[in-house]
C-alpha cells in the first residue's frame, strides 16, 4: 500500500543536507511497513534493529562512537555499511536513549550514512529524557493512520483519487463522482486508516473481520498502558481513552470522565495519551491571525481519536449497511473525520496542531470547529453531517472579528459562495456580507492546498 509519506523520505535521501531522520506516530499507523518498503525500492543493503526485541542490541550503542557502532553492526548482521548504498534502520528506538544520542554523533561524523529511526512511544522517551537532546541533528517526520486519499488508492480507485487531487476551486465536480465518493467514504468512516484493517478489506473484500481487527489494536494499546505507572495510573488511561471516543468534539470536562478521581490524574493520563498520539487535543485559541497559538488557552480544549474506525468500534457502532452506516453519532464522525484528516494531511515534516474557537456567555454561545491556518491567514471551518444546516457561529464569528471568507465541509458538492449576507445580533453590525467556500468532507485533507482568497 502507498503512503504518501514515501514521496518525503524518497526527498530526504537526494538531500545532501539529510540528518538522521526520526520518524513519530502511534502504534500500528504503518511506520515499520513503510520503512522497509521504502529500504526495498531504494537501497542496496538494509540492517533493521528492533531495540524492544534485540535487548542485547541496546548495548552498541553505549559507546557513542559512530565507527565502533558500525564494525559491531557489520559483524552481527553481516551486512556492510556503504554510504548512499546502505539504510540503517532503528525501530522501537524509544528503548535507548543512549541510541537516540548517538544519532547526533551520526550526523556529525558520519554525513553521508542514511539512518531512519521509529518508535510508537518515542514522544515519552524524548520528554524524559536525561541526555542532551540532540537538537539540530536529527530530522522528524510524523505518521498517522492512512487518509481517505491514501484508502481510495489501496482500493484501487485511482480515478477517484486523481479527480479529488486534480479539483480547484474554479471547477465544477462531477456529480456522479462525488456519489462513488460518498459511498467510499462511507466504508472509510466504519473501516477507518489503520493499515490492518484496509489491508485486510482489500484482501478480502470483508467487513465482518474488521471488528476483530479492531479489538485486537484497542487491546495492543491497552497493553501498552503498563508502560505508563501504577494499576491505577492504567485504569485512569483506559477511563480517559473510552471517554475520548465517545465524547468526539465536546470540551473536556474532567467530572465527566470521572467524579472520583482528582482532575490533576486525568489531565495526566489525556497528556500520556496525547504523547502516544492515541489522541489529539484541540485547543481554544482567541487569536483569529498568526501565530493562532498567541491567545490559546491550554486549559479548554476538546478531543480527536487517532483514528475514525477506532472511534467506531469503541462506541459500538456495528455496521449494518452502507446507507445506514452513518447514524444518529453522524455529526461526530463528520467531525472526527475533518479533524483527522487535517491533521495528516499537513506535510510529514510538520506537526499539525489544531485549534478551535468557543464563546459562552449567557443566550450567546457560539462554537467553531476548527480554525486552520492556510499560508498566513486563519480560517474558521463549521463542520456538517449532512447537506444542510445553519451557519449561526460562522456567522457570529465573521462578523464579531471582521473576517471576510468562511469554510463549511459538508455532504453536498463544491460551491463557492461571493458576497452572500446575513443577519447576524452582534453589537453595531445586524448585516453580514460574506464569502462561504462550501466543500465536501473528503477535500478535507487537500484543504491546505486550496487559495481562498
Amino acid at each position: 500500500m502507498y503512503r504518501e509519506i514515501e514521496k518525503y523520505l524518497a526527498e530526504w535521501k537526494a538531500n545532501s543536507y539529510r540528518k538522521p531522520l526520526i520518524i513519530r506516530g502511534a502504534r500500528q499507523v504503518g511506520k515499520t511497513y513503510t520503512i522497509e518498503k521504502f529500504a526495498k525500492e531504494n537501497f542496496k543493503h538494509f540492517v533493521k534493529i528492533n531495540l524492544e526485541q534485540e535487548r542485547n542490541i541496546q548495548n552498541v550503542f553505549e559507546s557513542l562512537q559512530p565507527q565502533q557502532i558500525i564494525n559491531e553492526l557489520t559483524a552481527l548482521y553481516k551486512t556492510p555499511f556503504i554510504e548512499g548504498d546502505t539504510l540503517l534502520f532503528i525501530d522501537e528506538i524509544q528503548v535507548s536513549p543512549k541510541a537516540i544520542l548517538a544519532l547526533r554523533y551520526f550526523y556529525e561524523q558520519k554525513p553521508g550514512l542514511h539512518i531512519i529511526s521509529a518508535g510508537s512511544l518515542i514522544d515519552h522517551t524524548l520528554n524524559e529524557m536525561q541526555y542532551s537532546m540532540p537538537v539540530g541533528r536529527v530530522d522528524f517526520a510524523f505518521m498517522y493512520p492512512m487518509t481517505f486519499v491514501e484508502f481510495l488508492m489501496a482500493l484501487d480507485e485511482n480515478g477517484l483519487t486523481d479527480a479529488i487531487r486534480s479539483f480547484s476551486l474554479n471547477n465544477t465536480f462531477s456529480l456522479a463522482i462525488h456519489n462513488r465518493i460518498l459511498e467510499l467514504l462511507r466504508l472509510y468512516f466504519f473501516i477507518g486508516g489503520m493499515p490492518e484493517a484496509v489491508a485486510y478489506y482489500v484482501g478480502e473484500k470483508d467487513l465482518s473481520g474488521i471488528e476483530r481487527i479492531h479489538s485486537a489494536l484497542i487491546h495492543s494499546i491497552q497493553f501498552d498502558f503498563a508502560k505508563y505507572g501504577t494499576r491505577k495510573q492504567q485504569e485512569h488511561l483506559k477511563d480517559v481513552l473510552y471517554y475520548v471516543a465517545n465524547n468526539i468534539g465536546k470540551k473536556v470536562k474532567y467530572s465527566n470522565i470521572s467524579k472520583n478521581v482528582h482532575s490533576n490524574l486525568l489531565k495526566d493520563a489525556l497528556i500520556k495519551l496525547e504523547m502516544s498520539r492515541i489522541i489529539h487535543l484541540v485547543k481554544h485559541t482567541r487569536s483569529v491571525s498568526v501565530p493562532i497559538t498567541q491567545l490559546q488557552d491550554n486549559n479548554v480544549f476538546k478531543p480527536v481519536f487517532f483514528d475514525i474506525g477506532m472511534v467506531n468500534h469503541i462506541s459500538g457502532i456495528k455496521l449494518m449497511d452502507l446507507d445506514n452506516l452513518i447514524t444518529a453519532f453522524e455529526g461526530t464522525l463528520a467531525e472526527q473525520f475533518v479533524l483527522q484528516e487535517l491533521i495528516a494531511g499537513s506535510e510529514p515534516y510538520n506537526e499539525q496542531k489544531l485549534n478551535y474557537w468557543i464563546r459562552e456567555a449567557k443566550n450567546s454561545n457560539a462554537e467553531i470547529d476548527c480554525l486552520f491556518q492556510i499560508g498566513n491567514s486563519v480560517y474558521p471551518i463549521e463542520i456538517k453531517a449532512g447537506k444542510r444546516g445553519t451557519l449561526k457561529s460562522l456567522h457570529v464569528f465573521l462578523a464579531e472579528k471582521n473576517k471576510k471568507t468562511g469554510i463549511r465541509l459538508n455532504l453536498d458538492t463544491p460551491v463557492i459562495g461571493k458576497e452572500l449576507t446575513a443577519m447576524v445580533n452582534i453589537p453595531g453590525k445586524q448585516q453580514l456580507t460574506y464569502n462561504l467556500v462550501s466543500l465536501p468532507l473528503y477535500f478535507a485533507g487537500r484543504l491546505s492546498k486550496f487559495k481562498l482568497d
